[in-house]
C-alpha cells in the first residue's frame, strides 16, 4: 500500500532536494532525446553508406514501437505497489538498461552493410524499449508528488534547466567526442568511445533522480481498473489533453527535424564539425537563462499564454535559421539563440501542464490514470522525435544527398545543400506554427485562474488500510 499524505500536506512546496534530485532524471531523458536525432543518421548515411531515405525508416521503426509501448509502461507504473514508490523501481532497473543498450547501439559491425544496419536497429529496438520504462514513470511522477499547480510549475523550472545543461554537455560534446578519436583512429572508433562516454553520462542521470526522489512525497491514488482500451479511450475523451497532445507533437516534429540537420548544417553549410557544438551552445545558453523567466509569466500571466509566447520565438528562430544557405555561422548562431529561448518555455510551460491535466483527470474520477496519460504523452513526443529525423532524410533524399562511407569523400549536389538548409529552417517553422491551431483550444489554464476548477488542486488520495 502505498503511504498516504498526511493533511496539509498537499500544497506544501517540495524540499529543495528533492526538486533537484528529481531533475537529474532529465539528464538521461535530455541526452536520449538529443544525441540519437543528433548522430544516428549521419552515422548510418555518413559511416556505415546507408542510403539516406533507408537510414531514415531505421530511425523511425523503433521509435515507432516506442509509441506503442509507452501506454503500456504508464498502466504497468500505475499498477505498482512497491514500497519504494510508484515510479521509482522503474527508473533504476529500465534507466541501467537504457545505459548499456545505447553503449551498444555504436559498438557493432561496421561491415558488411546490411549487418551493420541489422545490428543499429536491434540495439536501437532495445535501447529504446528501456527508455519507454524509464521515461514514462518519470514524467508521471510530478502528479504524485506535489497536488499544488504552481509548485509543479517549480519543479518543471528545476526540471527544464538541468535538461538545457544535458542538451548542452551532450549535443555539444558527443560530436567532438566522435571527431576527436576519428583524428586518431578511425570515424567507426569514434563513434563507439561517444556511445560509451554517452552510456556513462546517461547512468548518471538515472542513478541522481532515483537517488535523489526517494524522500519525495507519494501521494497515491487508487489505481484505475479496465483495460489498455477502456483506459486510452477514457484518456481520449479529454479535450484538453487531446489539444496540448497534438501541440506537443507537432513541436517535437519540427525540433526532430531541426535537430536531426544540425550536423549537416556544419558539415556542408557552415564548413566544421565545431559548427555543431557552437550551435548548441547558441541552443541552450540563453534557455539557462530564460527557463526562470518563463517561470515567473507562468506565474502572471498564465501557463497557456506563456506557451504561446515561447511558440513564437521557435517560430521566429527557425525561420532566421535559414541564413545558413548562405554559410554566414554568426547570423546561424543569433537566430538559434533565438530557438533556444522559445524551446526553454515550449518545455516548462507544457511539462507543467499535462500533471494539471492528469490530476484534474483523476479528482474527478477518483482513479490514478495519471501513467497512461503520461504514456500517451511520451509516446507522442516519441513519435514527433522519431518522425522527425525520417522527414529529414526524406527531405534529404528529395535534395539528391549523396551517402557515402567513413573513408569516402563526396561533392554534394546543389539541390542536397538547398534541401539540408530548408530542412533544418523552414519545415520546422511551419510545423511549430501549426501547432497553435490546437494550442489556443486548452482552457484548463483559463479555468483554473478564473477559480472555476478548485478540483485542480485536490488530487484524491488512496485510502488507507
Amino acid at each position: 500500500m502505498l503511504s498516504t499524505p498526511q493533511a496539509g500536506d498537499a500544497a506544501a512546496p517540495l524540499p529543495a532536494s528533492v526538486r533537484r534530485g528529481y531533475a537529474l532524471g532529465s539528464v538521461a531523458t535530455g541526452t536520449f532525446g538529443t544525441v540519437p536525432g543528433l548522430l544516428l543518421l549521419p552515422y548510418l548515411t555518413d559511416t556505415l553508406g546507408i542510403a539516406a531515405g533507408v537510414a531514415g525508416v531505421m530511425v523511425f521503426a523503433p521509435k515507432a514501437w516506442d509509441v506503442l509501448l509507452n501506454p503500456v509502461a504508464g498502466r504497468i507504473s500505475d499498477r505498482s505497489t512497491s514500497p519504494r514508490g510508484r515510479r521509482r523501481p522503474f527508473l533504476l532497473r529500465s534507466g541501467l538498461l537504457l545505459a548499456v543498450t545505447f553503449a551498444l547501439i555504436f559498438a557493432g559491425p561496421s561491415e558488411p552493410t546490411w549487418l551493420a544496419g541489422a545490428w543499429v536497429v536491434v540495439m536501437f529496438l532495445a535501447c529504446a524499449s528501456a527508455y519507454a520504462f524509464f521515461q514514462v514513470p518519470y514524467v508521471a511522477m510530478p502528479a504524485e508528488m506535489t497536488l499544488d499547480y504552481d509548485e509543479r510549475t517549480r519543479l518543471m523550472t528545476w526540471r527544464v534547466v538541468v535538461l538545457a545543461l544535458a542538451i548542452l554537455l551532450s549535443g555539444a560534446t558527443a560530436p567532438m567526442v566522435v571527431e576527436a578519436v576519428s583524428e586518431v583512429s578511425s570515424e567507426t572508433s569514434g563513434y563507439r568511445v561517444m556511445g560509451l562516454y554517452i552510456g556513462l553520462v546517461l547512468l548518471v542521470g538515472v542513478l541522481g533522480a532515483y537517488i535523489g526522489t526517494r524522500r519525495a512525497p507519494d501521494h497515491g491514488v487508487a489505481s484505475p481498473s479496465g483495460t489498455v482500451r477502456d483506459q486510452l479511450r477514457l484518456v481520449g475523451q479529454s479535450p484538453d489533453f487531446r489539444n496540448l497532445l497534438l501541440t506537443f507533437v507537432l513541436q517535437a516534429l519540427g525540433i526532430g527535424v531541426m535537430l536531426a540537420g544540425v550536423a549537416y548544417v556544419a558539415r556542408h553549410l557552415l564548413d566544421g564539425g565545431a559548427a555543431s557544438t557552437f550551435l548548441f551552445v547558441a541552443f541552450v545558453g540563453p534557455a539557462l537563462i530564460v527557463t526562470p523567466l518563463w517561470e515567473r509569466f507562468a506565474a502572471r500571466r498564465g501557463k497557456r499564454r506563456g506557451y504561446v509566447v515561447a511558440t513564437g520565438f521557435l517560430v521566429a528562430g527557425a525561420v532566421g535559421l535559414l541564413v545558413t544557405v548562405t554559410g554566414t555561422a554568426w547570423a546561424a548562431y543569433a537566430a538559434a539563440a533565438l530557438v533556444g529561448i522559445g524551446y526553454a518555455g515550449a518545455q516548462v510551460f507544457p511539462m507543467a501542464m499535462v500533471p494539471d491535466v492528469a490530476a484534474e483527470h483523476a479528482a474527478r474520477t477518483g482513479e490514478n490514470r495519471i501513467g497512461v496519460f503520461t504514456g500517451v504523452w511520451t509516446a507522442g513526443e516519441t513519435l514527433g522525435l522519431a518522425l522527425g529525423p525520417g522527414l529529414y532524410a526524406l527531405i534529404l533524399a528529395l535534395g539528391g544527398y549523396v551517402s557515402s562511407r567513413a573513408d569516402e569523400d563526396v561533392t554534394q549536389p546543389d539541390s542536397a545543400l538547398t534541401a539540408i538548409a530548408i530542412g533544418f529552417s523552414v519545415v520546422p517553422a511551419v510545423l511549430v506554427a501549426v501547432s497553435l491551431l490546437w494550442l489556443r483550444r486548452y482552457t484548463l489554464d483559463d479555468r483554473v485562474h478564473a477559480g472555476a476548477d478548485s478540483a485542480l488542486d485536490t488530487l484524491p488520495e488512496e485510502p488507507t488500510s
